[in-house]
């Protein structure tokens, strides 16, 4: 088989995302998937897997979780089915007056076919589980829509924090200036007497002249 070099086209990661995901939902395994998609378009297996963990699966998360939903769904109805055949097969063949035990027991005896309300009873138990998965699948959502409110508040208090933050940092900043300003005055206050004034050394302040005050 001739192995290919070139670029992946889209046509071909969908075809590579199909194949495993049926084979998730069949419960067959990935790396079967990877020979099956390698034979169809030439490459080799590795090649294969080597593109779905690196760049296709990150597309299909959701759809993989669902084909393992799916896959859990396919595996407990065969149980099921398997359980009611041989629940079935061991009340059509046990003693009951018409069969003795050695004969109700025994292997080789044909599986006796399911009975109308026995197909009816399992559809009913299988949906009684489909609904109650149903039910799991939905809080799980609520959960998660939950959840993302609570980041989206968490965040809006993050933000508001940092500007209390911000803010806070600004008057501690206004606050030690008022106070160099003070300390500021009460020295010319005490060199100047009477010829001081506080807007002399607001304007001082301002204009970034304290000399001029102490020669006014």
């Amino acid at each position: 088989m001739k192995t290919r070099q070139d670029a992946w086209s889209h046509e071909e990661d969908v075809l590579l995302a199909e194949t495993v995901l049926q084979y998730i939902r069949e419960g067959k395994t990935q790396l079967a998937a990877f020979e099956v998609v390698g034979r169809q378009l030439h490459r080799t297996a590795a090649a294969c897997g080597f593109r779905w963990n690196a760049e296709v699966r990150k597309r299909y998360l959701e759809a993989i979780e669902q084909a393992k939903k799916q896959r859990k769904e396919r595996k407990r109805a065969l149980e099921m089915m398997k359980k009611w055949q041989k629940d079935s097969t061991v009340a059509a063949w046990s003693p009951s007056g018409e069969r003795d035990g050695a004969e109700g027991s025994s292997p080789f005896l044909p599986v006796a076919p399911l009975t109308l309300e026995q197909c009816i009873s399992f559809l009913q138990t299988l949906r009684r589980g489909i609904e109650e998965m149903e039910a799991i699948r939905q809080d799980n959502e609520r959960l998660k829509r939950e959840r993302a409110e609570w980041q989206t508040r968490n965040e809006q208090l993050a933000q508001k924090l940092e500007r209390l933050e911000t803010r806070q940092t600004t008057v501690q900043e206004d606050y030690e200036a008022l106070v160099k300003i003070m300390a500021r005055a009460r020295q010319l206050a005490s060199e100047e007497g009477d010829r001081f004034s506080l807007a002399q050394l607001f304007a001082a302040e301002a204009n970034g002249s304290n000399e001029s005050l102490a020669h006014s």
